[in-house]
């Protein structure tokens, strides 16, 4: 297909497709660089009400910066992956820290923030700063996949970023990832575009039966207040998985174990 055609096509399909979100309503930098890391492992649909329940908590970088990280969690609780909401808080605390509040504006300086890959660095660029920046996710993968990679089932992302290079509208960047990103949405429904042609993709585990799920599990029980670890055990799980999530979320430092009192860092 040529590049223009390609164009085109996404352009028609992104007008067709395109799905109101918070963060394309607003996409002031603070906004995205949420709602990018709540996406990540997250789907679309389970994200905007939790998304609008954090960003009311906290409205700006300078209120996450000043909450604790037991206030985060609380809000961040039933997402999972709960290292996403410490980088947030991290970041947050950084950008009011060492930049006085100003929102990082380079991809340069936007990979220093915790949890922030120069994936993410370049969508916040491209959604909140209108810039040119080739970035790869999922949904463009699916995209590029099914144009320009149907017969190759190994496929980088370096390869991708190259495609993605020479198609890019480098004058409307921002709604063009829109676009891309509803079309990708659109065709993983379809069934075609399979992301298991990336070299990069790695299928999520199951919830059931997973560490993950006890990790979870604790952290919804402590973000109620502390608990003796006899006491949590008879809330959650308990079996060769508590003690792995238990020591993984002291090593991350999001709780803690005073004398068998465990909580959330505060």
């Amino acid at each position: 297909m040529k590049e223009t055609e390609f164009q085109e096509l996404v352009w028609q399909k992104g007008r067709e497709l395109y799905r109101d979100m918070p963060w394309r309503s607003d996409y002031q930098p603070y906004y995205v660089l949420v709602s990018e890391l709540m996406l990540q492992q997250t789907h679309v649909d389970r994200v905007i009400p939790k998304f609008q329940l954090f960003i009311t908590s906290f409205p700006t970088v300078q209120s996450l910066a000043a909450a604790s990280l037991s206030d985060v969690l609380t809000i961040w609780s039933g997402l999972g992956y709960n290292r996403r909401a410490k980088f947030l808080h991290n970041a947050a605390k950084m950008i009011v820290d060492d930049g006085a509040g100003e929102f990082p504006s380079s991809v340069e300086q936007l990979v220093k923030l915790p949890g922030v890959g120069v994936n993410t660095a370049g969508a916040i660029m491209a959604y909140s700063f209108n810039q040119p920046v080739v970035f790869v996710e999922t949904n463009i993968r699916t995209v590029y996949f099914h144009h320009f990679f149907g017969d190759d089932d190994s496929v980088t992302d370096s390869q991708i970023r190259d495609v993605v290079q020479t198609t890019l509208d480098t004058e409307h960047p921002r709604e063009w990832y829109w676009a891309l990103m509803d079309y990708g949405t659109f065709l993983k429904r379809q069934g075609v575009g399979a992301i298991s042609k990336s070299r990069h993709y790695k299928k999520q585990s199951p919830l059931a039966g997973s560490v993950r799920e006890v990790r979870g599990a604790i952290i919804k029980q402590l973000v109620h207040g502390s608990l003796d670890v006899t006491v949590l055990k008879t809330k959650v799980p308990v079996d060769e998985r508590f003690d792995i999530a238990l020591s993984g979320l002291i090593a991350e430092d999001l709780v803690t174990n005073n004398d068998g009192v465990i909580s959330l860092v505060s």
